[in-house]
């Protein structure tokens, strides 16, 4: 009987084309034509004897049968897809740590400081998956990840590593050969850049809400550059091309080093209850690697100024 089942790859197929109810979507996504999609859902069908979509010239449905084997397909891929990602991290063994984390954080904390970690724990492999994707510890092939967020995550122990005070930075070029920065209102002189963020009726502090905070109410932020990315931003306060709103802490080496100065010390805390996490499921919180990493990171935020 096993033998009348289909394999996984048309599982995938058949699961894309019922999702989207489109053939040509389908094979957009899985990389295939659309009459490639059309033919392993017609063999699928003979296969198991079942029509599985009603077809017409401009649409397609799901009968009741693909309707069920809909939901199994679901649910068939995601169990083989978590024993793959279990079956990964028991083949690379016990040496490697997979920590996830995005951008930002990567380049302007985490790298210029994971030599030290590698010098204290030489048996302990660190690799990165660099995204500003959430990770299912589940499914995908990390162990350990760096969040931003509340760090209330179900099945997850979280870590709160450190307060984000957004301050105002620019080059020292910028700072040195453009308009006067004496005062707040002198900004209005200058290219501004933030980024646009909220979450649960939280917005990540931006250049109107600074201006507020200094006492400025006829700010009028529809000339700032907006970007996705902290990292956008700051790039941009480093060429020279803007004074940006940035997280103290990514920022406290640009700072010491002089690749970027803070003209105001004015700063606004991000809401309390969001921070940078280290997460990690619970089921690994007796993990060596884990503890080794937990316990270094947890004392290098704690040397992080803010």
């Amino acid at each position: 009987m096993s033998k009348l089942l289909p394999g996984t790859r048309a599982l995938r197929t058949f699961e894309a084309a019922a999702r989207h109810l489109n053939f040509t979507r389908a094979a957009d996504e899985l990389g295939l034509t659309p009459a490639a999609v059309s033919h392993q859902i017609k063999e699928i069908e003979d296969q198991l004897d079942l029509v599985l979509f009603t077809r017409t010239s401009r649409t397609i449905r799901l009968t009741e049968a693909g309707a069920v084997l809909l939901d199994a397909s679901v649910d068939a891929l995601d169990l083989l897809n978590r024993a793959v990602s279990r079956a990964r991290k028991l083949t690379r063994g016990t040496a490697l740590l997979k920590v996830t984390l995005d951008a930002q954080f990567a380049t302007k904390w985490l790298m210029r400081r994971v030599d030290d970690f590698r010098k204290q724990k030489p048996g302990i492999e660190l690799r990165f998956d660099i995204t500003y994707d959430v990770r299912d510890f589940d499914l995908d092939d990390v162990d350990v990840g760096i969040r931003f967020g509340t760090g209330r995550y179900p099945g997850l122990t979280s870590h709160r590593l450190f307060e984000n005070i957004i301050i105002p930075v620019c080059s020292p070029a910028l700072l040195n050969s453009g308009p006067p920065l004496k005062e707040p209102r002198d900004l209005f002189n200058h290219t501004l850049a933030h980024i646009e963020w909220s979450r649960q009726g939280v917005t990540w502090p931006n250049w109107r809400m600074w201006m507020q905070a200094a006492g400025v109410e006829d700010f009028d932020d529809s000339r700032t550059l907006v970007f996705r990315t902290s990292t956008d931003a700051t790039q941009a306060a480093l060429d020279g091309n803007a004074v940006a709103l940035a997280d103290f802490a990514m920022v406290a080496t640009d700072l010491s080093q002089g690749r970027l100065v803070q003209p105001f010390e004015l700063g606004i805390k991000v809401a309390p209850d969001f921070a940078y996490f280290l997460v990690y499921p619970q089921a690994m919180k007796d993990d060596a690697r884990v503890i080794a990493f937990r316990e270094w990171l947890l004392e290098e935020a704690v040397k992080t100024p803010t």
